[in-house]
């Protein structure tokens, strides 16, 4: 019997790398043959490297342009057609849509649709949003009709909200909770002595509340503050929120905080920290960011969003404050750095969660179950 065949189908590179690494590898170490369909810039070696098949797109994140959208999803069906996956795994809102309907046309059986939180669409009061969520939520009742597939979300929200808005039956959806923290690569350490460090570990885009955080930081600065607070992160350019490089040089400038930029060594960043901070107000599915805080027992401040709240359980993890509200972030942040006592038995508290529920070895498990149960009976 032939291994069975799973195909990653992601926007970027980097983001597998980031989040989906430990599930292809434990896939490729319980027998299956492994790609991944993505655009390929800085992180194609690290890719093929695993032993993984590296097919490489032209599909776009940022792209609405009609025709060059078609001759992405014409892409995706012929590399179905060329791989013949027994699985396949879309992650995010365009994979998703254009996957499922290549699925389709090259006859795919097994089809896995991760949803890592429901974007800006979903989570936006503004009107021109909600516009975009009526028309998203036909496009993937469109996409997802009639397929042989199972869909993965991170939190209870979002299956909610799939289920409420007739996208998915509940029967279909599995709930997997984030893409999981090495245990072993992040423990928590002993917190540093002096003023104290506060860290917005994410990518540089507004909707991760970054500048919520900068008018927080400037508050406690005024305030006499002598804590430090550090942006930890790039922009990404693909995504029309993104804080502008000069909007960070300027606030470097300023003062009020540090701009460090991308880290490959997070868990040295969260070690010098005393608190984790995102003041997000996207439609997150669970941060990996906050998993990997409070594995490295940091106590976190972050929003009552959906996602969040998945991984902080107000004053025992961390503290939750309502979105886009700068005045109660600087409080919150202000109470956990005069009290170390309360940051001690928070950041216990978030590793106590880490072990029971973030293990990314759980989330493999969990996910190579749904992959089991699609394949046929001849390769299960």
């Amino acid at each position: 019997m032939s291994a069975p065949r799973l195909l990653f189908l992601v926007t970027e590179d980097w983001y597998f790398c980031s989040h989906r690494l430990p599930v292809a590898r434990a896939a490729r170490d319980a027998g299956w043959r492994v790609s991944v369909a993505c655009r390929v810039d800085r992180h194609g070696a690290a890719i093929t490297r695993e032993g993984f098949h590296l097919v490489p797109l032209s599909l776009s994140r940022r792209s609405l342009n009609p025709l060059r959208e078609a001759a992405a999803l014409r892409e995706i069906a012929a590399v179905y057609r060329r791989e013949r996956p027994d699985v396949v795994h879309h992650v995010a809102l365009k994979p998703v849509l254009y996957g499922s309907i290549a699925a389709r046309l090259a006859g795919v059986r097994g089809v896995v649709n991760a949803f890592a939180g429901l974007g800006h669409a979903f989570s936006s009061r503004d009107p021109r949003r909600r516009l975009l969520r009526a028309f998203v939520s036909r496009l993937l009742r469109v996409a997802l009709r009639g397929s042989r597939s199972k869909v993965i979300v991170q939190n209870r929200d979002d299956a909610d909200t799939l289920v409420r808005g007739r996208i998915m039956g509940r029967e279909d959806i599995v709930l997997i909770r984030g893409s999981g923290v090495d245990l072993e690569r992040f423990r928590p350490a002993p917190e540093p002595a002096g003023d104290g460090l506060v860290v917005l570990p994410s990518r540089m885009i507004w909707e991760k509340g970054v500048g919520e955080f900068v008018q927080a930081a400037r508050r406690l600065r005024r305030e006499g503050s002598k804590s430090r607070f550090a942006l930890v992160g790039e922009p990404d350019a693909d995504n029309p929120a993104a804080v502008p490089a000069e909007k960070l040089r300027e606030w470097k400038t300023e003062g009020a905080v540090e701009v460090w930029g991308r880290r490959d060594d997070m868990p040295a960043v969260l070690a010098q920290s005393w608190v984790v901070c995102l003041p997000s107000f996207y439609g997150e599915g669970v941060p990996k960011s906050l998993i990997e805080a409070a594995a490295a027992g940091r106590p976190i401040v972050t929003t009552d969003m959906p996602g969040c709240r998945e991984v902080v359980l107000d004053g025992e993890t961390g503290l939750l404050v309502a979105p886009r509200d700068a005045d109660a972030l600087a409080r919150a942040l202000k109470t956990l750095l005069r009290d170390p006592d309360m940051r001690l038995r928070m950041g216990a508290g978030g590793r106590r969660l880490a072990e029971r529920e973030f293990d990314e070895a759980r989330v493999a498990r969990e996910t190579l179950a749904v992959y089991r149960g699609l394949l046929p009976k001849e390769k299960a």
